[in-house]
């Protein structure tokens, strides 16, 4: 599905990120750049996989970003799929939320998206073609309690979203934008929640089960295909009902 596509996913050491990579990596995409600011949990890749490249990359230095995206223009003359994978979570509640915290979420989870979109966007553009998904998340489509910042920044990478898909085909081209909006899934950041909190978030989901990370790598996967070529500026909820 990805046979010679230049692919991009940012926060590819762990979790979702890294699921996605390995995903991309098995469909014969030409290279899957892995980025994220923990080089030593990619260091199997290069064992592993032939065509992934590790890179460590802070996603809110535009320098390095631009930098970076420039060296794979120069070397491939084309990138095809950018995943903006890379987040974080700094949860309180409203009247305890620290700016530091409002701060740190809103440069990683917003600023980075848009970093990385637009310095990606240009080549895709030139290029006639090209394919970008934004992890957004069903807090950024219906809130939840403890999350002004992270809901924030989610419901805003949608709005983005919505925009691009509109900017970047205005002269013809193909280039896509679209958005995947998990629901409760497996990964190093719920994995250490308490049973009770499980239990309670497997009962609203009407599938009756956390979902897996290969749940969202699949949607992801599709998005990223020719598959897909006719769909753009949408949100794919990959939640088990739980937002319905």
């Amino acid at each position: 599905m990805l046979r010679d596509k230049v692919c991009i996913v940012t926060g590819g050491a762990q979790g979702i990120g890294r699921c996605i990579v390995e995903t991309f990596a098995k469909q014969q995409a030409l290279v899957v750049f892995a980025c994220d600011m923990n080089p030593q949990s990619m260091a199997d890749y290069r064992e592993r996989f032939q065509n992934v490249q590790p890179v460590e990359l802070n996603v809110c230095d535009r320098k390095a970003v631009a930098a970076f995206i420039a060296e794979i223009k120069e070397q491939y003359g084309h990138i095809d799929v950018l995943v903006n994978n890379a987040g974080i979570t700094r949860d309180n509640l409203l009247d305890r939320m620290s700016e530091d915290d409002w701060d740190a979420v809103v440069n990683v989870n917003l600023k980075g998206v848009f970093n990385m979109t637009q310095a990606v966007a240009p080549a895709m553009i030139e290029g006639g073609s090209g394919s970008v998904i934004t992890m957004s998340s069903v807090v950024g489509t219906d809130g939840n309690i403890g999350q002004s910042n992270y809901a924030a920044t989610k419901g805003g990478v949608i709005a983005m979203t919505k925009g691009w898909a509109k900017e970047f085909s205005r002269k013809g081209a193909q280039v896509r934008a679209n958005c995947v909006a998990p629901g409760f899934i497996k990964t190093p950041m719920t994995i250490n929640l308490p049973e009770k909190v499980i239990a309670h978030m497997e009962s609203k989901t009407p599938l009756g089960r956390m979902g897996d990370a290969e749940d969202i790598a699949e949607g992801v996967l599709f998005l990223a295909s020719d598959r897909s070529r006719f769909i753009t500026g949408q949100t794919l909820k990959i939640d088990g009902g739980l937002v319905i």
